[in-house]
């Protein structure tokens, strides 16, 4: 354990030490910072009485930073250190395999979920100043959180994958973006489902139901089923990324 916990703390070193992960934390504080513009907006013209959470969900940059955070956060994780000669240094160092992706994973996971720490002041400041009949319910407040834990947790899964396909960073970017906003665009599919949404076709396109799952987190409703769909996923993309890394290894 202690040597992943050396690990986790290089990948968290390379993303609050650097220029870059700096970068990435202002765009996303900017893009919240819009959101949260056109919240407080929507909020003075036409009040509501849907959770502050849900409301938020409801703009654009709430899956802006989603999908597209993701990508910027995972496309250096392997290809970077393929690039500059690093990753065979790391490879032959006592370390496993497993252990370098699960450390590679976390350290992402980790700076994914400080990206979305200024969502908390901005939600307190909707719920204190907007004059809001709903108050903020830490319930609700915990499940969104949790969604967007999970949810990311898979995008940043494909993110690992990608990393490890290639030597390339705005390759892994661009293959991360593009496997992410298919997976999205997937959840619109239950809704085209043949039979009215029977049907095992049906049952299985719901699994990929994002929108809506989402929707139930930002309500304060947690459903198991897309828990253990989303970490199912993610174990899998990993587990792949792992053999990704072990037939590397053996060329």
């Amino acid at each position: 354990m202690q040597v992943y916990f050396t690990l986790v703390r290089r990948e968290l070193a390379a993303y609050f030490v650097s220029v870059t992960g700096y970068v990435i934390l202002a765009a996303a504080a900017f893009l919240l910072g819009w959101s949260f513009d056109v919240l407080l907006g929507s909020l003075q013209s036409d009040p509501t009485p849907m959770p502050i959470t849900e409301v938020f969900y409801e703009t654009l940059m709430f899956w802006v930073i989603l999908l597209l955070m993701a990508p910027v956060i995972t496309m250096r994780l392997f290809a970077h250190e393929k690039a500059a000669g690093t990753f065979e240094t790391l490879m032959t160092t006592p370390v496993s395999d497993l252990q370098v992706v699960a450390a590679k994973f976390t350290g992402a996971c980790v700076f994914f979920m400080v990206l979305w720490v200024p969502l908390l002041a901005c939600l307190w400041i909707v719920h204190h100043f907007g004059g809001s009949p709903v108050g903020l319910d830490a319930g609700a407040l915990g499940a969104t959180f949790l969604g967007i834990f999970l949810m990311g947790a898979v995008f940043i899964a494909v993110g690992c994958l990608a990393s490890a396909l290639t030597r390339t960073q705005m390759v892994a970017a661009m293959v991360s973006l593009a496997a992410g906003f298919s997976l999205f665009m997937a959840s619109f599919l239950p809704e085209r489902a043949v039979g009215g949404g029977e049907g095992w076709r049906a049952q299985l396109l719901a699994c990929f139901a994002f929108r809506d799952q989402m929707r139930d987190f930002v309500r304060g409703a947690v459903d198991t089923r897309p828990v253990v769909f989303y970490l199912s996923l993610t174990f899998f993309l990993l587990f792949l990324t792992l053999r990704v890394l072990e037939m590397r290894r053996w060329k």
